[in-house]
């Protein structure tokens, strides 16, 4: 298939530049596969799952990654900014950095300002742009300093048209999150509040975790026509012999597996085999589903509504059917649906 198949006019208006209050008054859009598409909202998720399905949730948590410092060099600064990627060590980390063409090994960089600032200095520079700063911290005091400096990496089309500001520090996090690690966060999981997770429970529908970290590149446009043509970024996961367990004792007694967010759902089709035995796995994938791609593991995917011609847009069309997914996205627009990270979800079920 080709990238423009997946193309559709997506008015600025629909962007969300807030969450719902509360989070889970977000609309939800069901779409099961031969029948209507039917209205309803997050809180309402309950009545469209069963006892024994179990929801995979991605706990990752997001850190303010967006760092602005300036470069120091023979006595001149250069203003800057980065978003960090990736943690290599205890100190090091690689970053997009901007402007980063200029900067040079050896270069030293101070983020933030007066006696809290965080020193660093550039390690290399790689081929595809990217930088490897070490710091002149480690471990927890690092990450203390990154939260002291650092601002949550707003995605570009919300960034491009508000700042980040205090509230983004708890509307951009689940409630459930606890590994530190992501620059982006796995949005279908916003919708969720203590509540909606509680009333889950007492339907009988089970919950499990894994582990991705979102990187930078999950926003990055697909650049070739040809799908085959296109390099997927990776990131860095992990299910546990714990989780596996539980999804395929769930499976076995007649239970589906329910992924919150398309995070959640390539880490999980990454460890899954072709057998159906999802296995404990630790480390990076670069899944591309497209459509004709046959599932593993996932049997219904909750998601927010994603950019046009996007990778996570590809996935959704390969679980649900490309026809039905892009007819599916046109009725969320007629339907005044908000789209991205901050905007409504819709439930889709395996075609």
């Amino acid at each position: 298939m080709r990238t423009s198949d997946f193309d559709f006019h997506l008015p600025e208006s629909r962007i969300a530049l807030r969450p719902a209050e509360p989070r889970d008054s977000a609309r939800l859009m069901v779409v099961p596969p031969d029948a209507p598409i039917r209205d309803a909202c997050v809180a309402d998720l309950p009545n469209f799952l069963r006892a024994g399905d179990v929801m995979v949730f991605n706990d990752t948590r997001v850190i303010p990654a967006r760092l602005f410092g300036v470069r120091e060099r023979d006595g001149n600064l250069v203003e800057m900014q980065a978003t960090l990627l990736k943690r290599l060590s205890p100190d090091r980390w690689t970053a997009l950095a901007k402007p980063g063409k200029r900067l040079k090994v050896g270069d030293p960089v101070r983020f933030g300002e007066g006696d809290g600032a965080l020193a660093a200095e550039v390690a290399a520079k790689h081929e595809d742009g990217s930088i490897t700063f070490a710091f002149a911290l480690a471990g927890p005091a690092l990450d203390d300093a990154i939260r002291a400096v650092g601002q949550m990496p707003l995605p570009p089309y919300i960034a491009a048209q508000r700042p980040e500001d205090e509230r983004d520090r708890a509307d951009y996090q689940t409630v459930y999150a606890r590994e530190d690690g992501s620059v982006a966060a796995p949005t279908a999981g916003l919708h969720f509040t203590p509540d909606l997770l509680a009333r889950l429970e007492a339907a009988g529908i089970g919950r499990a975790f894994v582990t991705l970290h979102v990187g930078a590149g999950t926003f990055l446009p697909v650049k070739v026509e040809d799908l085959s043509d296109h390099k997927m970024h990776a990131e860095t996961g992990e299910v546990s012999a714990g989780t596996a367990a539980t999804l395929n004792a769930a499976r076995a007694k007649g239970g589906r597996i329910v992924c919150v967010g398309t995070t959640s759902l390539r880490l999980l089709e990454s460890a899954t085999g072709e057998d159906g035995v999802v296995k404990p796995f630790t480390g990076d994938t670069d899944i591309f589903i497209t459509p004709g791609y046959r599932f593993r593991a996932a049997d219904i995917l909750m998601t927010n509504f994603h950019l046009p011609k996007s990778t996570l847009l590809m996935l959704v069309s390969a679980l649900a059917g490309v026809d039905e997914t892009l007819g599916a996205y046109a009725h969320a627009l007629r339907e005044g649906y908000r789209f991205y990270s901050y905007g409504d979800a819709g439930l889709w079920f395996r075609a």
